[in-house]
């Protein structure tokens, strides 16, 4: 028996010793990185996250890009403003892909905009930026809905009458609206069981995108599938958003056309009836019910995060809401109604904004890409199929790039005489072919509301409360704690 347990304990470890002389042998051909150990990589050196600290401490060691192993898969990291801009522009259409592992297969099935590839993510991409031009995204008619939802927003806070609160559901709300009424073509009231039910399910996945249970599921995932409360209660979550988008889209056929102003959704059906036949067509049910889901999830947990780090900042420098309050009670006068055209006379104000997504970094890690065909990153030859992640914090930190990388600072965006300056290493919503298809929508909520509510309300802290945790919840996005405020009429 003895003799069994001993050659058992050499087998083990002789496979043990080829696998890591076959990772020595693979890491060979790519960028270089920390030595990878067998079944996990460097997954033990992570701490089986994903963490921008964690990046730039290896980039100090490997250099702008170098080669991670989550478990026995390669993932190339490209680290600074020089390398995420040559590695996602020199060859943005080889990086163009997504991985498709287990856990992405069953949030998204390879459908609809975010986790799609090749000719199906392109003509659902190129559709989706159509259909949101087409329903008014950048024109009027989109900026009168977020300047509704502003005011909404407003009443809402006028309502508490100066106490503490947390505005965070508030905020979700106001903007998850705008999504809702341009895909669904209504809103939610704060208290809708569905609408918590959404932004619930929008924070569990948040949180297993980044988090040790995406991995657990993906080496192990009957076990995770079983027993992980995590994996179980995400997968319900989408199962539960799935529905209800099947059940909006059933209740829009329904009710047929009542104007002429259509949603995403009408639209889409219209596409699925204009292309039904043609052979390379990829319109139908599933896909729009994933790119509804796509949308939703995209448009409101990041815009709404940004804004909520908005307020906490403002009560942490009060001087920097003092000047933006003064700009705009001098540029808009007696006005309550802020437009986007705005921001051109509001320079400080649009500086601020740019700040607030600058140094709030909420996607520290953009999503992963992957190669579609064998290609060349800042010389070095990368096979097909390798997973590339772009460290976002990297570009928001560059210490070439920004004067005070690690300080709150408005005069990033701003010349010596106080006009606004675009700056190249600001890509808070990605680059390349996989640059986020909602960023219009999103600059325009940023700076109606975010505007609307300055010219509203001065935030303060609540009476006692003398400092604020400024240190943000990780996960896929990063969140501010849970703080609260005071929005004392003007």
């Amino acid at each position: 028996m003895l003799t069994v347990s001993v050659g058992l304990v050499f087998f083990a470890a002789s496979l043990l010793f080829v696998e890591f002389l076959r990772l020595q042998w693979k890491r060979r051909q790519l960028p270089p990185g920390p030595t990878p150990y067998p079944l996990v990589g460097n997954l033990l050196q992570m701490n089986f996250r994903i963490h921008h600290d964690i990046l730039k401490k290896m980039s100090k060691l490997h250099g702008n890009i170098f080669t991670l192993w989550l478990a026995n898969v390669p993932v190339i990291v490209l680290q600074g403003y020089q390398a995420v801009k040559e590695g996602m522009t020199a060859h943005a259409e080889e990086v163009a892909g997504r991985p498709q592992n287990l856990a992405f297969e069953i949030l998204t099935h390879g459908r609809g905009v975010m986790f799609s590839n090749g000719h199906l993510w392109k003509q659902q991409r190129r559709f989706g930026l159509v259909t949101m031009r087409k329903m008014g995204v950048g024109k009027k008619d989109q900026e009168c809905q977020i300047q509704e939802e502003a005011c909404h927003l407003v009443e809402y806070l006028r309502g508490t009458n100066g106490k503490p609160l947390d505005p965070t559901m508030a905020i979700i709300n106001a903007v998850s609206n705008v999504i809702c009424s341009l895909i669904l073509g209504h809103r939610f009231s704060l208290e809708d069981e569905n609408f918590r039910r959404l932004i619930e399910t929008i924070d569990d996945v948040s949180a297993f995108m980044n988090s040790s249970w995406f991995y657990v599921h993906d080496r192990i995932p009957w076990f995770a599938d079983r027993f992980l409360t995590p994996c179980k209660k995400t997968f319900s979550g989408i199962d539960f958003m799935r529905t209800l988008f099947r059940e909006e889209i059933e209740s829009y056929k329904e009710k047929g056309k009542a104007d002429e102003s259509q949603n995403f959704i009408g639209c889409y059906l219209d596409q699925i009836a204009k292309t039904e036949g043609v052979a390379d067509a990829t319109y139908n049910k599933e896909n729009l019910i994933q790119s509804v889901l796509d949308l939703f999830l995209a448009g409101t947990e990041t815009t709404a995060t940004t804004l909520c780090w908005a307020l906490l900042y403002m009560v942490v420098y009060p001087d920097v809401q003092e000047k933006v309050q003064k700009e705009l009670d001098a540029v808009l006068g007696s006005s309550n109604v802020v437009c986007y055209m705005d921001r051109k006379r509001l320079p400080y104000t649009n500086a601020v904004i740019h700040e607030i997504q600058r140094f709030s970094n909420i996607v520290l890690i953009a999503l992963p890409r992957k190669t579609m065909k064998d290609t060349e990153l800042l010389g070095y030859p990368i096979p097909k199929n390798t997973i590339v992640l772009v460290n976002i914090d990297s570009v928001l930190s560059d210490p070439e790039k920004w004067e005070t990388p690690d300080q709150f600072n408005p005069g990033h965006f701003l010349d010596k005489d106080g006009n606004f300056v675009h700056r190249e290493a600001f890509l808070p919503f990605s680059i390349g072919s996989r640059v986020c298809m909602g960023e219009l929508l999103a600059r325009l909520e940023l700076f109606i509301v975010f505007s609307t509510l300055l010219r509203a309300f001065k935030f303060t802290l609540p009476d006692g409360v003398k400092e604020v945790n400024t240190k943000f919840v990780f996960g896929s996005i990063m969140k501010p704690p849970p703080f609260q405020l005071c929005a004392v009429p003007r």
